[in-house]
């Protein structure tokens, strides 16, 4: 359920994008036709990905580190 969970949020997420940039490049006078606003958003997903997965790998770390120190008996 963890993957069903995270493929719906990551098309969620890109559904929202390409909405919000429909409805807001306009506002500042851009104009881009609907095949850019997906491609645009796919870029942004892609890029969202990534980063999730590289705060998720560092928050990881920094808890193994702490769970290493802790377990050792060295507090900081």
């Amino acid at each position: 359920m963890s993957l069903v969970e995270a493929l719906a949020n990551v098309g969620i997420g890109y559904g929202v994008a390409v909405a919000t940039q429909i409805a807001v490049f306009p506002l500042f006078g851009l104009t881009v036709s609907l095949s850019d606003n997906l491609a645009i958003g796919a870029v942004f997903t892609c890029i969202s990905i990534i980063r999730s997965y590289a705060v998720r790998r560092l928050f990881e770390a920094i808890q193994m580190r702490g769970s290493l120190t802790s377990a050792a008996g060295i507090w900081r």
